[in-house]
Parts: structure tokens; sequence; C-alpha cells
């Protein structure tokens, strides 16, 4: 799933092509959408909410979609060659004059009424890269369950939205502790802090660099570095799973750098 910088950018990157511009054409490739007529209704804003994108449209209407763990947005110009798939991944055609927003292997596209976003996103913690930012209720929210280990609950969008795999294994890094420590025996202030360094200093470009560093292999300190030694001090990164065997997400850490439990009770 993406990070909520991706999204950042992703929503930027829409709402510069498509806001104030009137749709020419709009085809919505799902079953439920598939006879909605958007032509000639213009394009508002496109906003970001956590993970989810909004597309606001003219007469009260929102496109709601998330890109989960394999959806993109790509922008073209008119008689441009699509890229981003095949065709069959197509899900979603939002053209104007002079863009053409494709989404592919949208795994959530929906319409629904603006005024009743709330109830897709009403239930997200404080957005790190929205204007709802508060980080006082942020930790509040991660500190109501404090024997849940630290990765679960940054993970969790209901304690604050835009952290996924990646940040999680590298605010866990940083701040040397495993993410499976309780949420009680970290610094939630201080995490919660950095989340919002970390995402601020990418959300205008691709890629989730925290280390400083852009040579190739080197842009995280723990993340996608298994077996690889470690940045800091050259012990071999390990990888294990965070979460309920159903639903268990990927985690990286150092076991030098890093004190708490690991998996297995290692």
């Amino acid at each position: 799933m993406p990070e909520g910088d991706t999204v950042w950018l992703t929503v930027r990157r829409l709402d510069e092509a498509l806001a104030g511009q009137t749709l020419v054409r709009a085809d919505l490739r799902v079953p439920q959408l598939a006879t909605t007529d958007l032509a000639d209704r213009r394009v508002l804003e496109v906003v970001a909410r956590g993970k989810h994108l909004m597309t606001r449209l003219e007469g009260d209407l929102t496109l709601h979609s998330h890109l989960r763990m394999d959806g993109s947005w790509h922008l073209y110009g008119p008689g441009e060659r699509w890229h981003g798939g095949p065709l069959h991944q197509v899900r979603a055609v939002l053209e104007t004059s002079a863009r053409v927003a494709v989404g592919y292997r949208l795994p959530v596209l929906e319409l629904l009424p603006t005024s009743e976003e709330d109830g897709v996103v009403g239930h997200l913690g404080p957005d790190l890269l929205g204007p709802d930012w508060d980080p006082a209720e942020a930790v509040v929210r991660l500190g109501a369950q404090p024997a849940r280990p630290i990765g679960e609950a940054l993970l969790d969008q209901r304690n604050l939205a835009g952290v996924g795999n990646v940040y999680v294994s590298e605010l866990c890094f940083l701040r040397g502790i495993t993410p499976w420590t309780p949420v009680g025996d970290a610094d939630t202030e201080k995490l919660v802090a950095l989340a919002k360094k970390l995402l601020e200093a990418n959300k205008n470009r691709p890629g989730h660099i925290t280390t400083g560093d852009l040579r190739r292999g080197r842009t995280h300190w723990a993340y996608g570095r298994e077996h690889r030694p470690c940045l800091r001090c050259g012990t071999p990164i390990r990888k294990g799973e965070q979460g309920p065997p159903e639903r268990a997400r990927v985690a990286y850490w150092c076991p030098r750098c890093q004190r708490g439990p690991q998996p297995n009770g290692n």
C-alpha cells in the first residue's frame, strides 16, 4: 500500500491537471458505475484524506478512489499513448480538453455525494499531510492501546493517516526500537513528530528517502534491506511479520541498533 506522501503527490498532480476544467469524457470501468455519465461536469478539486483520493465535481459529487497495493493514476496529453499497464486494468478515465487522467487497478472506485464523504473517511485519524493535522490527537489515539505493538499502531489509519510499511520500518529504526515494541514503551510524541518530518520531506518527490543518501540501495535504513548490512553498524538487516496472520504486514529491523521484542519471541 502506498505511503501517504505518494498519495499526496498523486493528488497534487491530478489537481493541477483537472481542477477548474470541464470533463469531456468520463469512463468508469466498474460494474456499478458503468452507465454513469459525468461529461460536462466541472472538476472542482482533487484532495487527499490519508490514503484516499477524492475528486470533487460540481453538483455535490465526489469520485472516491483508493490505490491499496497496486493502484495508480497517470496523466497523459490528448492522443498520447497510455503506458500504465494493459488496457484491461484501466478502471477510470477522466478526460478534459487538455489532459487525460487514467486510473489503473483501482480496488476502490465509487461515486458519492460530496456532503457524505465523512461516511468513508470519517474514521481516519489526523492526516499527517492534511489541514487537520493534530499531533496531540495522534499521540492520544496511539496511547489508547499501550500494549499494542507500535508497528501495528502506526499502520492503523484510525490513529494517524498516512503511514505505511516503509515508514513503520524507518521510524522504528531511527527511534532505536523494534516494530514489536509495545506502544507504552515507545516515545509516541517523538515518533509522531518524526513521521510528520519524513512525509513532509518526501511529499514532492517519488520514493521515500530517509537516510539522505540518494544512491541506489542506500535510501532506506532498514526497509527492503533484508540480509544486507545495516548502514549504521553492519549487522545484517532482518525481516519479519506484524499483525494478525490474515493481514500480516512485513517489517524490517536491525537486531543490534534496535531494542525491544522481535517476532516469535526472538
